[in-house]
């Protein structure tokens, strides 16, 4: 998905990707990774999502990364935070206690400005790609990610041809020959959602599952 795309979405705040709560698998499931409370965990493509806020409430260092400053702006206004900001190349960083967001180009990132990476939160990440997309998006964040590093993937699988995304389905073959190259898998949970998901049948989707994978860095 181009750039505008998602400037124009935040523009014209079609922000429906937005959850209002935190994501119900951070709390069920981020305790099996065996973090240590002051680990460092990338959120790529994190929006404004309240998911930052609930990390770093558990003493983690977070660093989301989001090419909207409106975004970026929204989300430190909402929480009350003031962070510094400042240039790095063609990013923008801002700063504040146990947070870093990055404003800028997912695919101009380097190592070197995210430092060590312990975990990671991918729930809208992979889902934002279609399929054509994802390999190069796997690639990067597998650059980013060093091994050792835990992390949580959740999928959403539902028929392709009955929406056009995004969110993308997101099938357990494509994860395992997208992810197997650079991760150990394990299905933690899946759930069938479409009841909870007026907004999908309303746009005539027939099953919606929603998947919650433990990936660790090889």
């Amino acid at each position: 998905m181009h750039a505008d795309f998602w400037h124009e979405r935040w523009r014209s705040g079609q922000i429906g990707f937005h959850q209002s709560a935190v994501d119900r698998h951070l709390p069920a499931h981020w305790p099996s990774l065996e973090l240590a409370p002051a680990s460092t965990v990338l959120v790529p493509l994190c929006g404004k999502s309240l998911d930052l806020e609930w990390l770093r409430a558990r003493g983690h260092t977070v660093i989301g990364i989001e090419i909207s400053a409106i975004a970026v702006e929204a989300f430190l206004a909402e929480h009350g935070i003031a962070a510094r900001r400042r240039p790095h190349g063609a990013l923008e960083i801002y700063e504040a206690a146990g947070l870093k967001l990055i404003r800028g180009d997912f695919w101009a990132l380097e190592p070197a400005a995210l430092g060590p990476i312990e975990a990671f939160w991918d729930r809208a990440a992979t889902v934002a790609f279609p399929a054509s997309e994802r390999p190069a998006y796997l690639a990067q964040l597998a650059r980013l990610v060093p091994r050792g590093a835990r992390g949580l993937l959740i999928g959403i699988e539902y028929p392709q041809a009955e929406m056009p995304g995004p969110p993308f389905s997101l099938e357990r073959a494509e994860v395992d020959a997208l992810f197997a190259p650079h991760f150990a898998i394990r299905e933690l949970a899946r759930e069938d959602r479409l009841e909870h998901e007026p907004r999908m049948r309303a746009r005539g989707v027939t099953r919606w599952q929603e998947v919650c994978y433990r990936l660790v860095r090889t």
